[in-house]
């Protein structure tokens, strides 16, 4: 029997979702599909599987990324399914643990993928909303400043996305320090 549930996670709780999912699992609820803020489960026993997501460098579809996922497919994952450019795995747990990332290094570059997105969305947003100021200053039109206030909002959310993922990144950085 499958169960459909949708739910939302923001780009800097990746690892909430993961946790999420791998409670799920572990009432026996097993991940199947994935979409935008959907998740489709299938009945399993409880606690067979983990689940594990990480954002590919490349696209999915791109060779390196493909060769990846077929490599973890060898090593007993399955692919489940992926969105944008985060692609979802689990694994069964009597195959023995399962981790994407081997040390602090490899999650910190993890990190510093995902943080690539709010990057390039806020200096768009900051961008674009110099614009449409501007264009306000120009031409005195209540439209322009309205799209220039949207993006300026838009800008803050980027720029709290993207405070929130570099804590992390700092967090990962200060724990790597400590044992070295």
């Amino acid at each position: 029997m499958q169960k459909t549930i949708h739910k939302l996670f923001w780009l800097w709780d990746f690892d909430k979702e993961e946790a999420w999912l791998n409670e799920m699992a572990a009432k026996g609820l097993v991940l199947a599909e994935v979409g935008y803020a959907r998740y489709v489960f299938e009945d399993k026993a409880p606690g067979a599987y983990q689940i594990r997501l990480e954002m590919l460098q490349k696209q999915p579809s791109h060779p390196e990324s493909q060769d990846y996922i077929r490599f973890l497919e060898e090593t007993g994952a399955e692919h489940i399914g992926t969105f944008y450019s985060w692609v979802y795995f689990r694994k069964n747990t009597n195959e023995g643990s399962f981790d994407l990332f081997s040390d602090v290094e490899s999650r910190i570059k993890h990190l510093n993928r995902i943080l690539v997105i709010p990057s390039i969305l806020l200096a768009f947003t900051l961008l674009n909303s110099y614009s449409w100021i501007d264009r306000y200053i120009e031409n005195n039109d209540a439209g322009n400043l309205a799209v220039a206030l949207l993006l300026s909002v838009l800008s803050l959310f980027m720029m709290y996305a993207f405070i929130r993922l570099f804590v992390k990144r700092l967090k990962l950085k200060k724990d790597s320090r400590l044992y070295e």
